[in-house]
């Protein structure tokens, strides 16, 4: 029995079929773009429902996490500890070119499909298993949520103010990995197609982060320069950083090729003197030198207001932005949406993904929890 929705579908996934047992945001922000490019997934959850389902019930009473990662998905409710429906999840693998999961380490090598078995019983699936810390490491059975990986790599070390760490306001470490994930299912599809053989995919989420931290890392092995925190200043990048206007209004400068200094200091500041400085000449001495320097610049923006340091700024061709609030995020005139359908039949607009100019589907839904179970068990039960 096909699926009834088949039809309705597009896109350059159409046709595949995506079985997940997700929760969260990892696996779920992975399964989305898949199913926004026309992919079918088929979302497993447990009775209760999915961690993320109970986070909130701000969106119509729905998680504004859920309603923002599983639209497009059909959620089947299933009871892996019987036997039934571990038999039902073995035949769903079975048929299925992609097998996301991100369980508690060892969880699903309990169900029968660690990846060595997925790789022995079905050569042709693209499996990707979410860990927190690569599995050959100390750290293989550690748990793992976004802030914990933020702190343990060390984003929360070059984070914040100079007296406070912090971590990143959004789960900077759970994106990261489903990013990783949806990249590497597409890899390889694409070597599937060449060679007929699937793949079991690691992506760890401290792998992610370390990765982000690149960096910094590479500056204290090498330079022996440990990166501070700056607040909104760039920590290797001087000057980028907000500047106070008359109006109490700031603007955020970014200076980073030497023609922009140039411009930046005859257009902008006035101040020729100060491109002949040599304690600015280059970007590693204003940064060494980054006090000295805001203390030249600070009063020149402080006095004059924001659209005038905006005009300056534009005039020059230098970099700018305005610090945004939440609310001004949602009035941005450069913020794109898409539409979705919750099931009680309200529309949400949601912002629409990058690189995506239309959703494969007209109208995704978020699916009622179980929404599909039973049409699921009709056509892969036995």
């Amino acid at each position: 029995m096909s699926d009834p929705r088949e039809d309705s579908r597009a896109g350059s996934l159409a046709g595949l079929l995506v079985v997940s047992i997700e929760q969260a945001v990892a696996a779920p922000l992975c399964t989305v773009r898949l199913a926004d490019a026309g992919a079918r997934v088929i979302k497993i959850e447990r009775a209760e429902g999915e961690t993320a389902r109970h986070y909130d019930s701000s969106v119509e009473g729905m998680s504004a996490y859920f309603v923002w990662l599983n639209r497009g998905k059909e959620s089947a409710a299933l009871d892996l500890k019987a036997k039934e429906d571990l038999a039902l999840l073995h035949r769903l693998v079975a048929k299925a070119d992609i097998f996301v999961q991100n369980l508690a380490p060892g969880a699903i090598d309990r169900l029968g499909l660690s990846r060595a078995a997925l790789v022995e019983k079905f050569p042709r699936l693209i499996s990707v298993h979410i860990v927190g810390y690569g599995q050959n490491t100390p750290y293989a059975d550690m748990r793992a949520y976004d802030m914990l990986v933020q702190a343990e790599s060390g984003v929360c070390a070059v984070t914040g103010s100079p007296d406070t760490p912090s971590k990143v306001g959004v789960s900077v470490a759970d994106i990261a990995t489903g990013m990783n994930a949806h990249a590497a299912v597409l890899e390889a599809l694409f070597e599937r197609e060449r060679t007929n053989r699937g793949q079991a995919i690691e992506v760890a989420m401290f792998d992610g982060m370390a990765d982000w931290m690149a960096v910094p890392l590479l500056h204290l092995e090498y330079a022996k320069r440990e990166t501070g925190r700056f607040g909104l200043a760039h920590a290797s990048i001087s000057p980028y950083r907000p500047y106070a206007c008359s109006d109490g209004r700031s603007v955020i400068v970014a200076i980073q090729q030497p023609s922009e200094w140039r411009r930046f200091c005859a257009e902008v500041l006035r101040r020729d003197d100060l491109f002949a400085d040599e304690r600015f000449t280059t970007n590693a001495w204003r940064v060494a030198n980054r006090l000295a320097l805001d203390a030249e610049i600070e009063p020149v923006f402080a006095a004059m207001d924001r659209e005038e340091a905006i005009r300056r700024l534009n005039g020059a061709q230098i970099a700018w932005a305005r610090f945004s609030e939440v609310r001004d995020l949602i009035h941005h005139p450069a913020l794109r949406r898409v539409a979705v359908r919750l099931p009680n039949g309200a529309e949400v607009r949601v912002p629409r993904p990058a690189g995506r100019e239309g959703l494969s589907r007209e109208m995704p839904i978020v699916p009622e929890m179980g929404a599909d179970t039973g049409r699921i068990r009709r056509e892969f039960g036995i």
